[in-house]
């Protein structure tokens, strides 16, 4: 590749991730807006909105029912999804191709659409409880994430380490704790990532199964735009974009960045 091809290559590159940034730029700049209104601070940068972050009304059970039922759903969606993975990469179960395609099917479906069906299939069931509902609603939203992950790697993973655990007197569940998930630890951080991060963002789906009492974090700063909307939402967001910064470093310094996006060879 000649310099002038590497520079177009850098261009449009540098384009597309400033056309990607600039939105939530302009968000984290309006965080610090001195006027109660969505403002950029060309005559000043003021604090005051996120230190009235902590005084937003519902804000902390929110935020905990989110953080909850985003750590339980991605710890079971963890669990079920290695199995599974495990069923169709040995070729275990008949339709192994078939369930592979099922398993990551919500991501191709509108998630109004998800959000309807399962708020039905739920109310034939007779559950109506918001946290359970929530927890089954999200397992489906991040299986998804780590069935795709874990199916591609233990699709490179050599199954006769298990064999030979085995001989050597482990059971098959001490098998998968002691050889294949330290082998496998980058892609259990990456499915995990990304199934928390979808649990937490999630809104389409969430917003069939809340109620009054119990509000996912993202169905909470709806209301707070519908009945309140000042410069408090966006130093919220920034924070949240900040979290998501941190995981993201901290995943990096953890297995890399390159492993997380699945360009390891």
């Amino acid at each position: 590749m000649n310099a002038a091809a590497r520079a177009f290559a850098f261009a449009a590159m540098a384009a597309a991730a400033f056309f990607l940034l600039a939105p939530l730029l302009v968000v984290a700049a309006a965080s610090f807006s001195p006027t109660p209104v969505f403002d950029l601070p060309t005559s000043g940068a003021s604090l005051r909105w996120y230190a009235a972050i902590a005084s937003l009304d519902g804000f902390w059970p929110a935020l905990a029912l989110s953080l909850e039922i985003a750590a339980v759903s991605t710890l079971a969606s963890l669990f079920v999804g290695t199995l599974a993975g495990v069923a169709i990469v040995r070729g275990a179960l008949p339709g192994a191709g078939a369930l592979a395609a099922a398993l990551v099917s919500p991501l191709m479906m509108p998630g109004l659409v998800l959000g309807v069906a399962m708020l039905q299939f739920f109310r034939s069931l007779g559950l109506t409880a918001t946290v359970p509902s929530l927890l089954l609603a999200h397992l489906i939203v991040t299986l998804p994430y780590v069935a795709r992950t874990m199916i591609a790697a233990l699709a490179r993973f050599d199954f006769a380490l298990l064999d030979a655990a085995r001989t050597l007197g482990c059971s098959f569940p001490a098998a998968l704790a002691r050889v294949m998930v330290p082998v496998l630890a980058p892609a259990y951080l990456t499915a995990a990532l990304f199934s928390f991060l979808a649990s937490m963002d999630n809104y389409p789906i969430s917003i069939f199964l809340t109620d009054a009492r119990a509000k996912t974090l993202p169905i909470k700063m709806l209301q707070y735009i519908e009945e309140s909307p000042d410069p408090t939402l966006a130093a919220l967001s920034t924070l949240i974009l900040l979290a998501t910064l941190a995981l993201l470093i901290a995943a990096d310094r953890a297995v890399g960045l390159h492993r997380l996006a699945g360009l390891d060879r």
